[in-house]
């Protein structure tokens, strides 16, 4: 994996930026991106002596900012290999008729525009030079629905299906595709989910072993790292705490 250049959106926190410490290895380079500049600037200098690593505070919904960071490049890192779509939240866990509508609007904006942005953008790049990979982060909920997910489930369903779409697309070109569908995964983004509450938030991982960030980074790395005839289509994780619940039934009391 030396000598690679990695576009990771996200990369403030999370699998973001257990991504970028994977992949920080001497040869490589990271442009690390993500909305809030402090932690991309103390994960920057944690990864001194590592990797080459260019941050960019950026906002993916934002189509002309993302236009603008990828047009910004320095020479060294304009060349991107890897594009790694995480940047992505989920708001709330109301029914569909009590929901924000705000909150909709922000995943959607976020999960499926800020996505669609940073993959036109930088694959041609990669389909000009016959060689890249991208790899984009949805979950478990793009195929099994829960309550409250409604949005969020179906904005990950659109990264599912247009990770499918793009290897039809790129069929005849040496440029990769992988979707990642993560399970329960404690990092921030129940925090998120719920708004800063963390005592809600800790309450989804009470009692079970979630994944952890650093897992999902293994399995994107792992991969990544394939030879480069193998294209890991798509990749399902769960923790061994996790399953599929039963189909629920709702019956009228007797």
């Amino acid at each position: 994996m030396s000598g690679q250049t990695i576009f990771i959106t996200g990369a403030s926190a999370g699998f973001g930026a257990a991504c970028a410490r994977i992949f920080a290895q001497p040869g490589n380079r990271l442009i690390l991106t993500a909305r809030r500049i402090d932690p991309l600037l103390t994960l920057q200098e944690e990864l001194a002596g590592t990797a080459d690593t260019h941050i960019i505070p950026l906002d993916v919904r934002d189509r002309e900012a993302v236009q603008g960071a990828v047009d910004a490049l320095p020479p060294a890192f304009r060349e991107i290999d890897v594009l790694i779509n995480n940047a992505g939240l989920a708001l709330g866990l109301e029914p569909a008729h009590q929901v924000n509508l705000d909150d909709w609007e922000t995943m959607v904006d976020t999960n499926i525009k800020g996505l669609m942005y940073c993959t036109r953008l930088i694959l041609p790049g990669m389909v000009a030079r016959n060689r890249g990979h991208v790899v984009n982060i949805s979950s478990t909920a793009s195929s099994w629905p829960y309550p409250g997910g409604n949005v969020y489930g179906g904005t990950k369903a659109f990264v599912t299906q247009f990770s499918r779409n793009l290897r039809c697309d790129l069929l005849g070109t040496k440029v990769r595709v992988t979707c990642i569908q993560p399970g329960m995964a404690e990092t921030e983004f129940s925090k998120v989910r719920f708004k800063g509450d963390e005592e809600k938030a800790a309450k989804v991982y009470e009692g079970a072993e979630a994944l952890t960030a650093g897992d999902i980074a293994e399995t994107v790395y792992w991969a990544v790292s394939r030879p480069a005839h193998v294209n890991i289509n798509t990749l399902e994780v769960m923790s061994i705490d996790q399953a599929w619940a039963p189909f629920a039934i709702h019956r009228e009391k007797q």
